[in-house]
């Protein structure tokens, strides 16, 4: 350490808001939070991060933030802290300033962690584990923090704002979408940059979704456990900082790369969603490394068992679990997410263990600080806002308790939609439920169909065509011996494990992928498609790709080229283009079955294969796989205050074999639109004769009237 640099530059008192490092015309302010530490040191490093330059006490505390500012500090300069403080891990306490500690605030980060016992603040392998203490620095292994200016000129730059009705998410993860595209620069694949080419906008163009919803993209800590094996932590649910990109994400190592993919994606209509995970961090249980929030203060930013606050609380399934009870740590989250709004133009968030995050001591609270922090928020509560209302702690599965404003993951429709179409039994009322925004889940509060995000596939198991074509899950390349991973998948593969040439189980396989894109798409709700699925694309029956940063994750553009992939891609984009154009299909108000809209014409109502409408006997029936579902809407013309009324029928068959249906009464003049068995280039595979048409085995058939009268 260069002790003539520290007297050089005197160190200012400063302030302690905004928190992190807040650069200025003539230096650099710097503020942390720590309750419990006894000093903190601001150490600067040359460019390299190898050679700290600089170190200083920061001089104040106010409100339990330390803070301290330097003159002539400038954008670029590396830096980390060190907190002094108690070492007794059995009171919660772990300070260790020999560990160089990443700024929770840092907007941009230089270098990676290199994995090293030094890294610990215990003695790894010692007899007294994590209540020995360690001596060794850890800087050399350490990532540092960079001070950044925030400087972007966005021009015109606005939200798409997509209506909640019309919003159509797209699943993807930012290094696998652009991997394999051969006309991106090989420097810029699996990049920001790449969301931004015109290839990647083309297609999101082409098939209508709206919203693209990003894996996680915060800075992340790749587990020694996966490097130890070659493998990586893909999907990035391992946050190391919730201000910085992943630095492997931006080809120049800029941050505006990354707005400039935004501004481009806003252009073109699409908005961007990101997966955001503020539940727990990459520094694992109380035996995991000290790499910043357990050293500043292990016992305010982490939930500790109250009777033994040595163990961490582990609701997450990740060994600890952010304190979202303590104010300081939801500002944290709050300034992070406002941050990701304001600087980068960010469209919504999807919250990845949201039952976490409504956490108090005593469980579950649809009421907590944070979610009223939220929805109260300016700009937050104006955003998309999304939840995974699951976790592993008690009382961990919460879908539908969450406080209207929000949306949810509807499992449910995911388990349902599989079971019915794998042919199950008693599905019928199920299924039912799922097509109608699962009203059963969300229609209260003045909540409407939208909060319910329905989905089939996500990057969290099978693919749509692993799915249909996989009994078991195949993760043996992930080192676990297949033992990780679900293993109730609801899958079935209709003949044969994996690929097969046999045509009739590809048929097969084809209807059920066709058939269970228009279950997602023609449900009332919020579709999400997994990026990729409307092409084929496949893991080889893996369900769990979580460390697979290989040809196994990424998206095989080839396929989309294929005569196959051409076809369901084409499919999925009349199926998006149906759903927009119809009122029918994408509802904004929950139906009941009691508005009557023309006479003896209800909003909804419910068939069997007879055209009879359904009865309680019939709901209960077990072995029932047949079901029709008309919804009936009225459309206000824009002039001379007219409307028309227009109709749909959705007709599903989860026999084995084809089967007739009777259109119900009264008579409409229907069209087929889709038919999930209609090959493409030959005309309809069925159609409309004496009021009645043919369902084939494992399908589905969308029917419209249009100009309705009675």
């Amino acid at each position: 350490m260069a002790h003539d640099k520290q007297s050089r530059t005197r160190i200012q008192a400063g302030r302690p808001y905004p928190l992190g490092a807040t650069v200025d015309s003539f230096g650099t302010n710097f503020a942390v939070f720590s309750a419990h530490a006894e000093k903190i040191e601001i150490c600067l490093f040359d460019p390299s991060g190898r050679r700290e330059i600089a170190r200083h006490v920061l001089p104040e505390c106010t409100d339990e933030v330390w803070h301290g500012y330097l003159p002539e500090v400038r954008p670029g300069q590396l830096y980390g802290y060190r907190a002094y403080g108690p070492y007794q891990p059995e009171h919660g306490h772990r300070f260790n300033p020999h560990k160089l500690l990443l700024d929770p605030y840092a907007r941009l980060i230089h270098g990676q962690v290199k994995w090293s016992d030094a890294l610990y603040g215990y003695r790894v392998g010692a007899t007294r584990g994590d209540l020995s203490f360690d001596r060794r620095d850890s800087a050399q292994y350490m990532p540092k923090g960079v001070v950044t200016d925030n400087g972007f000129h966005w021009g015109h730059d606005q939200s798409p704002d997509i209506s909640w009705d019309q919003t159509v998410f797209y699943e993807a993860h930012v290094r696998g979408l652009s991997m394999n595209i051969d006309s991106i620069p090989q420097h810029e694949r699996g990049t920001f940059a790449a969301l931004a080419d015109p290839y990647v906008i083309d297609h999101l163009l082409k098939i209508g979704v709206t919203s693209l919803e990003l894996l996680p993209v915060h800075a992340i800590l790749q587990d020694r456990r996966l490097v130890e094996k070659n493998l990586r932590n893909y999907w990035g649910y391992n946050t190391l900082s919730y201000f910085a990109p992943e630095p492997s994400y931006l080809s120049d190592g800029s941050l505006n790369e990354m707005k400039r993919a935004i501004r481009q994606l806003h252009l073109a209509g699409i908005e961007v969603i990101l997966d955001v995970v503020y539940n727990h961090t990459c520094e694992e249980s109380e035996m995991g490394p000290t790499l910043s929030f357990r050293g500043l203060d292990n016992a305010s930013y982490y939930r500790l068992l109250p009777d033994n606050p040595r163990h961490s609380i582990n609701d997450t399934g990740c060994g600890n679990t952010v304190n979202m009870s303590h104010p300081r740590v939801i500002q944290m989250v709050m300034d992070s997410l406002r941050y990701w709004v304001q600087e980068y133009h960010v469209d919504g968030f999807r919250f990845d263990l949201g039952v976490t995050l409504g956490r108090e001591p005593n469980g579950f609270d649809p009421g907590c600080g944070f979610f009223d922090a939220l929805r109260q928020d300016p700009v937050l509560s104006r955003v998309k806002l999304i939840s995974e209302p699951w976790d592993i702690g008690p009382g961990g599965y919460q879908i539908g308790n969450h406080p209207a404003g929000f949306a949810e993951w509807n499992g449910r429709f995911r388990d349902d939609a599989r079971r019915f179409w794998k042919g199950d039994a008693d599905m019928r009322g199920s299924i039912a439920a799922r097509l109608l925004g699962s009203a059963d889940l969300f229609a209260h509060h003045r909540r409407r169909p939208w909060a319910s995000v329905n989905f089939i596939t996500a990057h969290d198991g099978f693919t749509l065509n692993d799915l249909v074509s996989y009994n078991e899950k195949h993760n043996e390349a992930n080192g676990e011996d297949n033992r990780d991973g679900a293993n109730d998948n609801e899958s079935w593969n209709w003949g044969a494990e994996g690929p097969t040439d046999d045509q009739g189980i590809q048929y097969t396989r084809e209807k059920l992928r066709r058939s269970m894109l228009m279950t997602l798409f023609f449900s009332n709700g919020t579709p999400m498609l997994l990026g990729g699925d409307e092409f084929g694309r496949t893991q080889h029956g893996n369900n769990n790709a979580y460390c697979q940063d290989d040809p196994l994750s990424w998206m095989d553009w080839s396929l989309a080229e294929s005569d196959p992939g051409k076809s369901l891609v084409d499919f999925t984009q009349r199926c998006i283009a149906a759903r927009r154009a119809r009122p029918t299909l994408h509802a904004s108000r929950f139906y009941t079955g009691d508005l009557e809209i023309l006479p003896g014409l209800y909003d909804t109502s419910w068939f069997d294969e007879y055209g009879q409408p359904m009865t309680e006997e019939s709901w209960r029936y077990a072995e029932g796989r047949l079901l029709t579902l008309r919804r009936v809407a009225r459309i206000e013309a824009k002039r001379h205050n007219e409307s028309e009324v227009t109709a749909s029928l959705f007709l599903l068959n989860a026999l084995w074999e084809d089967r007739e249906f009777v259109l119900p009464e009264p008579v409409l003049q229907w069209k087929v639109l889709i038919d999930a068995a209609q090959k493409d280039g030959e005309p309809p595979l069925h159609v409309i004769e004496n009021n009645r048409i043919v369902v084939s085995a494992h399908s589905a058939v969308l029917l419209v009237a249009d100009h309705v009268v009675v």
